[in-house]
């Protein structure tokens, strides 16, 4: 009886002996668990950072890259062009100014200005402004030698009048070989600083010497990041881009950042980002605490689960008496199962009867979807049939007339004019048809002024009845295109009606405009009119079906769109223009034809 206690008790001190020993074996894993965590957390930290600067590197480039085409544009400026030739007098001047500055607002740039070739400024967007660059001379600056030498100017620097960052643009203005001067436009980069916010990573943006031009830290700005040689420093003095000759150095602690870099070719930047150490060290320092606390809570669960071995004779008991429980409750979920069974059945009925109902609303659905699309062909068939069904009535009622002055012949030619119409409202029904069914037909090779006549041909009674001018500016030679010979006349015939209607509401005189280009893609043919143009609605939403300008009696908004499908359907493209001298524009591009093929078919025609 003595002897029980020590067999109990020994066996035990032993057992927390062992899980101490275990202890201190397992603690020198923390070590390899904090450098796989430190290399996980690392790489996310890189990720996450690498975005940030990827999105920022886009932004700056972005915003750059919307200013660059500028300075070509304004060259061609006919007022800038004038004051560049030696027109100078104040109104002209003045008129210059007050245009770089209307640009200077609708583009957001921050200055805009003009300088002759010897690097006077004539003319800029600040010219009312107490630091107006107006007879300046920025001679020395790179971006204006650049521009000379008939390369694109690019440079950053502060401001010589503004001590305000920026990046110049520079294009040089040409009179063919000779250069004029030189646009400039400056770009202000502070916004592009304010972005970053308050964060705790630091923004760093260097130039080709090194020298921070961007930052989220103002204490950097204008600091070497590494040692400037003589030759950098005289080109800095040269050109003047920072307030300083010599910058300052910028150390950094290498050890508490890290740091990520993006070279930008373009513009020989660096953009980096540096993240504070700590923003690693906190999660690395709680993930290893974490896993030390694991392996005590795993030391502990151990020296239970050694504690609880003296109960397992117990637990044997109690799991006869707990399976002989579960053996009673598997009893009972049997019964519960079927009762679960017999409900799904029920279920499953139901659902299938509810199949059944949605089969019949969806074939219900597709009815109405039928009908909705034949209300449209009918649509569309009305619209399309209304100019060849007035012209039948009005050969017709001429028919008459001439029969009665016994002019049979012109009686006959009236007749057959009618019997081609009805052919070609034939074809349109067919062609209607094909656009419903989004059907593509291979295109031919179509003659463009024959085309055109017999559109004309059709509106000629109306053209004269409006007393409208047509000048037509064509060449002889016949112009061959891509194109289906109904569709085309369909769509010549459409686009003539419509700027008829548009003239129909202005005051004499009254002008239509044909012209043709051939370029390099094939061949364009410009309809122009003085009527009052195209509304900004409706040069956005011309091409959509049912949109129309006109009460619902002059039509139904679907001669524009259905001509902008027939001309994709063969290879072309319509486009839709305010002219700038008033009036609308409207340009068919179409690839030029095989005209050769097409002269062997006539030479076919006239041996038949």
């Amino acid at each position: 009886m003595s002897q029980a206690p020590i067999k109990t008790t020994v066996p035990r001190r032993l057992r927390w002996r062992s899980l101490l020993l275990l202890g201190v074996l397992l603690a020198p894993l923390l070590w390899p668990l904090q450098v796989s965590i430190e290399r996980y957390y690392g790489a996310q930290l890189n990720d996450q950072k690498r975005q940030i600067l990827d999105l920022y590197v886009a932004n700056l480039l972005g915003t750059l890259s919307r200013y660059e085409v500028l300075p070509p544009i304004f060259g061609q400026l006919p007022s800038l062009r004038q004051l560049l030739k030696g027109q100078t007098n104040i109104a002209l001047q003045d008129q210059v100014n007050r245009q770089l500055a209307s640009l200077r607002k609708q583009t957001g740039a921050d200055v805009i200005y003009l300088m002759a070739p010897n690097g006077q400024t004539l003319a800029a967007s600040n010219w009312n402004d107490e630091d107006s660059f107006v007879g300046r001379n920025f001679s020395y600056r790179p971006y204006f030698r650049e521009a000379l030498q008939g390369r694109h100017g690019r440079f950053f620097g502060l401001g010589t009048t503004s001590r305000k960052r920026g990046y110049f643009f520079a294009d040089a203005v040409r009179d063919g070989d000779n250069i004029l001067g030189v646009v400039v436009v400056k770009v202000d980069l502070d916004h592009t600083e304010t972005l970053w916010g308050d964060r705790p990573e630091r923004l760093l943006v260097t130039d080709n010497y090194g020298v921070v031009i961007l930052t989220s830290h103002p204490d950097w700005r204008f600091r070497s990041t590494r040692p400037l040689d003589n030759a950098e420093r005289a080109v800095i003095a040269d050109t003047q881009p920072y307030r300083i000759q010599s910058p300052s150095p910028l150390h950094l602690n290498e050890k508490a950042w890290l740091k990520q870099s993006t070279h930008l070719e373009d513009i020989d930047w660096t953009v980096s980002i540096l993240a504070p150490r700590r923003m690693l060290d906190g999660p690395v320092r709680t993930a290893v605490a974490v896993g030390g606390a694991s392996l005590m809570m795993l030391i502990l669960l151990l020296g239970l689960l050694m504690q609880r071995r003296r109960h397992y004779l117990e637990r044997i008991a109690l799991d006869t008496h707990a399976r002989q429980v579960l053996e009673q409750r598997v009893l009972e979920r049997t019964l519960d199962l079927e009762q679960l069974n017999s409900r799904l059945r029920q279920e499953v009925l139901e659902r299938e009867q509810a199949q059944q109902e949605l089969v019949r609303a969806q074939d219900e659905l597709v009815q109405a979807s039928k009908l909705t699309a034949l209300g449209t062909m009918s649509a569309s068939i009305s619209h399309e049939l209304n100019q060849p069904l007035a012209a039948i009535r009005s050969y017709a009622d001429n028919a008459g007339v001439l029969l009665d002055h016994q002019r049979t012949d012109d009686a006959r030619a009236n007749l057959k004019l009618i019997s081609q119409l009805t052919e070609r409202m034939a074809s349109i029904i067919a062609h209607l048809r094909a656009f419903a069914r989004r059907d593509r037909h291979a295109p031919e090779t179509v003659a463009l002024q024959s085309a055109l006549d017999d559109a004309l041909a059709l509106l000629a009674k109306r053209r004269r009845a409006l007393d409208v001018e047509l000048i037509r500016d064509l060449p002889e030679a016949t112009l061959w295109v891509q194109a289906g010979e109904t569709r085309l006349r369909q769509v010549l015939s459409n686009l003539l009606a419509n700027a008829l209607d548009a003239l129909s509401e202005v005051p004499p005189p009254r002008r239509l405009w044909l012209s043709s280009v051939v370029t390099a893609d094939g061949i364009e043919l410009h309809i122009r009119d003085n009527a009052t143009g195209f509304s900004a609605e409706a040069l956005q939403r011309a091409r959509e079906p049912f949109f129309t300008t006109k009460t619902s009696a002059q039509g139904l908004g679907l001669g524009l769109a259905i001509c902008d499908s027939l001309m994709r359907a063969f290879g072309g493209e319509l486009s839709f223009d305010n002219h700038p001298q008033g009036g609308a524009l409207l340009i068919l591009r179409m690839k030029a034809g095989d005209n050769s093929m097409s002269r062997v078919s006539d030479d076919l025609a006239n041996e038949t």
